[in-house]
C-alpha cells in the first residue's frame, strides 16, 4: 500500500467535506435560501479541490523519483506517471 504521511491529513479532510456535504443535502431537502445552499456546495468543492490538490502533490513529492544516473527508459516511465497524475491537478 502507498501511504504517505500527509494520507491521514487528507483523509480527515474528506470526513470533514464528506460531513459538510451531507449538511448541504439536508439543506436542499428543507427547503433552505438557494444562496445558502450554493454557498455551502462552493465550500464543499473548494474543501475537495485542496484535498485533490494535496494528494497529487504528495504522490509527485513521495512517488515519483527523478535522480542522476536514471536511464533513458526510467525517465520516460517517471515523465509518463508525472503526466498522468498532474492530469488531475
Amino acid at each position: 500500500m502507498n501511504t504517505h504521511p500527509h494520507h491521514p491529513a487528507i483523509v480527515a479532510r474528506l470526513k470533514r467535506a464528506s460531513g459538510h456535504l451531507q449538511k448541504v443535502i439536508s439543506m436542499i431537502e428543507n427547503d433552505h435560501p438557494c444562496e445558502q445552499v450554493a454557498q455551502q456546495l462552493h465550500a464543499v468543492c473548494n474543501a475537495l479541490d485542496n484535498a485533490k490538490r494535496n494528494y497529487v502533490s504528495d504522490h509527485i513529492e513521495h512517488c515519483l523519483v527523478i535522480r542522476e544516473g536514471l536511464s533513458i527508459q526510467e525517465l520516460e516511465k517517471q515523465l509518463t506517471a508525472m503526466k498522468q497524475i498532474a492530469k488531475y491537478l
